[in-house]
């Protein structure tokens, strides 16, 4: 009986000593090519070489991308199911969609991964140069013209209404599963806007697809030193800046938190990915739960405001 007692008391001790003894299931909440996308599958590989396990990534969008952190949020807290999301979806959709998790309640934040700002970013067909003259249009057609988003409830759905609350414009919000799914439609001009996240844009952007105006940041990018911050460009103190997280569900053991930390440090850490994601615009971070858990605090108050001076609803 004792040897049992003995056995059950160490078993939980003998799991984590084993961790991972099978690969690991990434969800990543948006479609493949967004941002989301480029920053998880470079952790994912990285990760999966200082764990030992694969780390395989599944795609799951949907509502904002809701669906995916739904369910991670009801996995096992084992650490098997991770998820690499944004303030998107543990900030914005908090405030705005009210989804069917609390995203300081239902998850366990392992990693800040890392941030980049936002770009605007529209059809090179409008012939339009710079934020002024994007205004000015938009104020001679109130109603006519639209801005894309990776969804409704996401960081790009409400930068997109803090740019109409601060230039004064009305236009329409066209939501779709990703940023990526909209370009065919921006480059087009079937819609006239996105705030696209730095990361996802570049490839357009050397493609001449779409054409930049100004950076949604405090302060101008690395990356793109010559585009003005939206401040610059004439809407003082406008200032988007989109992050990148790793949790797990609630629940999850201090012991395997804290491994899957130390893997994601040591994938940030790593060369190859370090000059993959600074190539992508994408600022490293590294930082802990608690840090995680203050930014998500702040995010949620930040963008609250935003969503009550628009009286902004889920659609």
């Amino acid at each position: 009986m004792r040897a049992l007692l003995a056995l059950a008391l160490l078993w939980p001790l003998l799991v984590l000593g084993q961790y991972p003894a099978k690969p690991l299931r990434m969800v990543i909440p948006f479609p493949p090519g967004g941002a989301t996308d480029i920053i998880g599958r470079v952790v994912a590989q990285k990760m999966g070489e200082h764990l030992g396990q694969n780390v395989v990534v599944d795609n799951r969008p949907g509502a904002g991308g809701t669906i995916g952190s739904e369910l991670v949020a009801k996995s096992a807290p084992d650490g098997y199911t991770i998820l690499v999301s944004t303030n998107s979806t543990h900030a914005v959709a908090a405030v705005l969609s009210k989804p069917p998790y609390d995203p300081l309640r239902d998850f366990t934040p392992i990693t800040l991964l890392a941030d980049s700002p936002n770009i605007l970013v529209i059809s090179p067909r409008l012939g339009i140069s710079n934020v002024k003259e994007l205004i000015a249009a938009a104020k001679a057609r109130p109603g006519t013209l639209s801005f894309a988003s990776s969804g409704n409830g996401t960081i790009i759905h409400l930068t997109g209404e803090m740019f109409k609350q601060m230039a004064g414009v009305d236009m329409l919000h066209v939501p779709y599963k990703g940023t990526a799914l909209s370009i065919p439609d921006l480059a087009n001009g079937r819609v006239t806007i996105l705030f696209d996240n730095i990361v996802s844009a570049q490839p357009h952007l050397r493609s001449g697809t779409v054409k930049a105006l100004a950076v949604t940041s405090k302060a101008r990018s690395a990356l793109m030193p010559d585009l003005p911050t939206m401040s610059e460009a004439g809407l003082a103190g406008f200032d988007s800046t989109a992050w990148f997280a790793l949790f797990g569900p609630a629940g999850l053991p201090a012991e395997i938190r804290t491994r899957l930390h130390e893997a994601a440090v040591a994938a940030l850490k790593a060369p190859d990915a370090r000059e993959r994601l600074a190539a992508a615009g994408a600022e490293i971070s590294g930082a802990g739960g608690d840090e995680l858990t203050s930014l998500m605090r702040g995010d949620i108050a930040k963008w609250g405001r935003v969503v009550k001076t628009g009286n902004i609803k889920a659609d």
